[in-house]
């Protein structure tokens, strides 16, 4: 299991959640869970939901912070599993937020920690 997720939010909401104290996108409230990715499939996420957005940032969060409400689920049908918080983000599970926004030869790229 990777040590360290991965999650694509626009900039204001992160905003909100350092305000509320934990993070609750609309995805919690309507589906139950929070969409993540592992350092292999974020690029992957990126050009399938955020294609063409900007302001956007990168949430590397630590998995043993959030495991116990972790769960790895196929809800497309594919073969890949994809990792699910079916609770709000606590901001200390967060280690580093950056910006994220595709290069100039339109891929994303991802500065993962050493």
């Amino acid at each position: 299991m990777d040590s360290t997720l991965l999650h694509i939010c626009p900039r204001p909401d992160w905003v909100q959640a350092q305000a509320a104290g934990a993070y609750l996108p609309l995805s919690l409230r309507e589906e139950g869970f929070i969409h993540l990715s592992t350092p292999a499939q974020i690029a992957g996420t990126a050009r399938l939901f955020f294609e063409g957005q900007s302001n956007l940032v990168l949430l590397l969060i630590a998995t043993e912070a959030i495991a116990k409400d972790l769960r790895w689920e196929n809800t497309t049908g594919g073969e890949d599993l994809f990792p699910h918080l079916y609770a709000p983000l606590p901001l200390e599970a967060v280690l580093k937020v950056q910006d994220f926004a595709p290069g100039h030869d339109g891929r994303w790229q991802i500065e993962m920690p050493g």
